[in-house]
């Protein structure tokens, strides 16, 4: 068998294998990417966060029409279905899956289909789908190889009623009720899309509150619109067993509850994709999750061998995951890296209305006994909101009492992902630049959203005495 050989090989062409891949290309090195999947893009474009988030935007679109009073006034009705919805969703995926492809191409990465498998630290086995087998080598390895929704070994996924997110992706009707279990950023996420679609849904938490790792006033007014929305949450459950029928399915609780819908969607907890690639036997720690253990650098117990992404767990995110991609391949590429990855992250959940946050909540910042104090601004006396129709939300800075430095920005309502970058990047100035009175002190486009920052900053500064 003939053996190819690279600088760099990268196994998974999602978020992190694509920052890699690019950064190393234009580093001059030969760099091949290894996907399992047909297409490239891994499980966020294919199966996680493009498809959620292009459902969610389809369904606020929906609830916009029909909230709109000009509508209101034709007898011009819109019923759509959730077969219909994934059709959208899948033009967006088709037209993101070409941009990669080009990004590859012109920057000559070679792309090998098919599931990879290390022989040893430094030669791989292609299993291509047909079965022929190709072998290569490489310097340096980066393995992004994403997550997969976890599966307890006593619920059969195969079942019709049984589903995961990435099988609910394949869904081809509305369900008329729907049961998920677990209420962390996929399940709150689905809630939204299939309770705007009349869907009767129960949310099943484990915990005793929505996404508890946000601040407790966002996740609280989350948990009131998913409620005025029709779905029902269920909070500090735990699942006994599944029973699924030809009828529908029906989760039997720890606590005695029985809750009975259509489907199930199984939504606690994800594995990082690390099954028969043979890392073991190179030396490769992987912890119970089968996520890879890498140190700061993103190495691998095998210094020549990285890691990045959902397959090494926190944060989970792609944008984060194609950072880390890049911060990797710079010290393949340059030796080490003049650069560091941000520390405070921002978070966006694409709920309706959605919610987003960077930096500490306000619960973190009582535990740690810092002076801070709030300022906010209700979306419903912005003028831009009123225009939009939504009205629903609030910006939220915290900020130091003396000091006056940002400390967190946490947004609830329509476009909250895009308003926190505005907080973000003052947060990241450095020293006295990072200040409460650059919002007070500068002049906003009006009516805009971002005018929200002026409104916060003027009110955390009243609050002051």
């Amino acid at each position: 068998m003939d053996t190819q050989h690279f600088d760099t090989i990268i196994l998974g062409s999602g978020p992190g294998g694509e920052g890699a891949a690019m950064k190393l290309a234009k580093a001059g090195q030969r760099v091949a990417v290894v996907e399992s999947y047909r297409e490239v893009g891994g499980g966020c474009l294919h199966w996680g966060t493009i498809p959620s988030k292009a459902l969610r935007h389809s369904i606020q679109m929906l609830a916009d029409y029909r909230r709109n009073p000009i509508f209101r006034l034709t007898d011009f009705q819109i019923d759509v279905d959730y077969p219909q919805l994934l059709q959208a969703a899948g033009v967006v995926i088709q037209q993101q899956v070409r941009t990669a492809n080009r990004y590859y191409s012109r920057n000559q990465v070679t792309i090998i289909h098919g599931f990879g498998r290390l022989l040893d630290d430094h030669t791989l086995n292609v299993n291509e789908e047909y079965g022929k087998q190709l072998r290569f080598t490489a310097d340096y390895f980066i393995i992004a190889t994403g997550s997969s929704p976890y599966h307890p070994g006593d619920i059969d996924f195969t079942h019709p009623h049984v589903h995961d997110s990435d099988s609910i992706l394949r869904l081809e009707h509305t369900p008329s009720s729907l049961t998920i279990y677990g209420a962390g950023v996929i399940g709150c996420e689905y809630a939204s899309v299939f309770c705007n679609l009349d869907v009767k849904v129960n949310l099943v938490n484990t915990r005793d509150r929505l996404l508890s790792f946000m601040d407790d006033e966002i996740t609280d007014a989350l948990g009131y619109h998913l409620r005025q929305q029709g779905t029902v949450i269920r909070h500090d459950e735990t699942y006994e067993r599944v029973e699924p029928s030809e009828a529908g399915v029906i989760l039997h609780c720890e606590s005695g509850k029985k809750i009975k819908s259509d489907l199930l969607l199984w939504a606690n907890g994800r594995s990082g994709n690390t099954r028969d690639m043979g890392l073991e036997e190179v030396g490769i720690e992987i912890n119970r999750r089968g996520q890879i253990v890498v140190n700061e650098r993103y190495q691998t117990s095998q210094p020549h061998i990285y890691a990045v992404g959902d397959v090494v767990g926190y944060p989970g995110l792609a944008s984060a995951s194609y950072d880390q991609g890049r911060f990797a391949a710079t010290q393949i590429a340059d030796g080490e890296a003049d650069w560091k990855l941000v520390e405070d992250i921002p978070t966006g959940i694409y709920t309706s209305p959605e919610i987003s946050s960077v930096g500490r909540t306000e619960r973190e910042l009582t535990e740690q006994k810092i002076p801070y104090e709030v300022g906010q601004a209700a979306f419903k006396s912005i003028a831009r909101a009123q225009i939009c129709g939504h009205t629903v939300g609030m910006l939220k800075i915290l900020f130091h009492r003396e000091t006056l430095e940002l400390l967190g920005i946490h947004c609830f309502g329509e476009g909250a992902a895009e308003i926190i970058h505005i907080g973000q990047a003052i947060m990241s100035q450095p020293g006295e630049e990072n200040n409460l009175r650059y919002f007070a002190e500068t002049t906003f486009n009006y009516p805009t959203m971002a005018e929200a920052y002026r409104v916060a900053a003027l009110n955390g500064l009243n609050r002051l005495f």
